[in-house]
């Protein structure tokens, strides 16, 4: 996907040794073959362009870049893992690229406080082990945490399979340190959970997208560690019959019901016949099939959760349901639902939408949207699957089968047009966890309140009045 926007000056010698200087030779990349992973996404739908990548070891060393960025209008963008799904991480215009990933330090943990502060490039995986190491949760989960980072899930304000129970990213987070396009440094790196001294300003920059500042480190609250964890994989009959067990599941488990995952029957099969040692737990197929976790403190799941399902087949809102029997058997679970986006590669061309509608509404959104995206491209194959717990879908659309690839994709803002009606008559959000970057950018003055754009354009005004820290994201 091609984007527009006017771009970069380029840059002389000079001011490219000004920058090596920062960093050390070791850690500007000049050489177009190794920039190519920094301009590049895994889908392929972006393709940037950067004359200089810079991997800062330091805030003070961010700091610095930004300083002389500031100086001579040269145009950053932030990166972390590379691993997001909207082109705000890429270059697209021949900016200078921030790799924060050498910023990996693990400053602090803090049992007693239950807060780890990490710096930007900590990888999510990394945090989640060290957080384990001392008896402790970090609860934020993604299909990418081996590669993502805390920057970026930061950045883009991170959903995940756990934000049922502990929420999003925003919400994990009790401070950061940023820098500012001036090369300021704001530090609120506070591990209070009362902190009533006015604005909350870390907040202006979790969810921002690079676009107000850059994220190099954060405070993050621990949990708990459960005691007991148990999975079970369900088969049933709609989105409606998933929704009564969702009911019944909060009601027998409360706070212990950690995950809830929907996945459509096609979204399965692609996932069996594409993944990789991925197979589907039950003998007979269903039309539609929840994964749903519970973790306790104490050492009984097992319980809560036969109830649950006990209670859901007496009352035939469940067909069929296995408990995972073994570490070994829950992970086969959970690789059948993380091997769903990678799975629909093979049948071709996707439209993807990243959406949410009230958790009542899921069901209904589904019917109708499945019945206009089959009405405006006949043959296309709807993909839902996603996070019914909290009204977060992943609705995803494959070319009809033996369709011109590329001539499906030419149809990505007419599906999205569509697909987004409904989202906003149901009251929902084009963005539920993914964030705008450039791929929903034109879209958002559009569904976003008035007023609101208006303020998110003054802030970026006054934080960044050059123009200069991931421009053409968000907005």
């Amino acid at each position: 996907m091609t984007v527009t926007q006017p771009s970069s000056p380029p840059l002389s010698p000079e001011l490219i040794a000004k920058f090596k200087k920062i960093v050390g030779e070791k850690y500007a990349v000049t050489d177009a073959a190794d920039i190519e992973p920094y301009v590049t996404e895994e889908r392929n739908l972006f393709h940037g362009r950067s004359p200089l990548v810079l991997r800062p070891g330091s805030t003070a060393e961010v700091s610095a870049i930004c300083k002389l960025a500031s100086e001579h209008k040269i145009a950053l963008v932030p990166q972390g893992g590379n691993t997001g799904l909207v082109g705000g991480q890429m270059p697209h215009n021949g900016e200078v690229v921030v790799s924060l990933r050498r910023l990996d330090k693990i400053r602090e943990v803090d049992t007693a406080s239950n807060t780890m502060t990490c710096e930007a490039g900590v990888v999510l995986q990394v945090a989640q082990q060290k957080a384990s190491g001392v008896d402790r949760l970090f609860p934020l989960s993604l299909g990418a945490e081996g590669s993502c980072t805390i920057g970026g899930n930061l950045s883009t304000n991170a959903g995940g399979t756990a934000a049922l129970a502990y929420g999003v990213a925003r919400e994990m987070a009790l401070g950061v340190e940023v820098v500012l396009a001036d090369g300021r440094v704001l530090n609120v790196l506070s591990k209070l959970k009362k902190d009533n001294t006015g604005y909350n300003l870390h907040n202006l920059f979790i969810g921002a997208e690079g676009t107000l500042g850059i994220i190099t480190a954060a405070t993050l609250k621990l949990f708990p560690k459960p005691r007991a964890v148990e999975t079970a994989y369900v088969g049933l009959k709609s989105p409606a019959a998933a929704l009564k067990l969702l009911t019944i599941a909060q009601g027998e488990a409360a706070n212990a019901l950690t995950s809830f995952e929907l996945l459509s029957e096609m979204a399965v099969d692609f996932s069996v016949r594409h993944g990789i040692d991925v197979r589907d737990p039950l003998q007979e197929t269903h039309p539609w099939y929840v994964l749903m976790e519970l973790s306790s403190p104490s050492d009984d799941a097992r319980t809560p959760l036969e109830t649950i399902l006990g209670r859901a087949m007496e009352e035939e809102i469940v067909d069929d349901a296995v408990i995972a029997a073994s570490l070994a058997q829950r992970n086969n679970f959970w690789k059948l639902r993380e091997e769903m986006s990678a799975a629909q590669k093979p049948e071709g061309g996707s439209i993807k939408h990243d959406i949410s509608v009230p958790v009542v509404a899921v069901p209904a959104f589904i019917e109708e949207a499945n019945a206009a995206v089959v009405k405006l491209i006949p043959g296309a194959r709807p993909v839902p699957f996603g996070h019914l717990g909290d009204g977060n879908l992943h609705y995803n659309v494959s070319q009809p089968i033996g369709a011109n690839t590329a001539d499906y994709l030419a149809r990505w803002h007419d599906v999205n047009a569509v697909v987004f009606e409904i989202v906003l008559r149901m009251g929902g959000s084009i963005s539920a966890e993914h964030g705008i970057g450039v791929l929903k950018r034109d879209e958002l003055p559009e569904v976003k309140d008035k007023v609101a754009i208006e303020l998110m354009r003054s802030v970026k005004a006054m934080l960044d009045p050059l123009g200069i820290m991931n421009p053409g994201k968000v907005l």
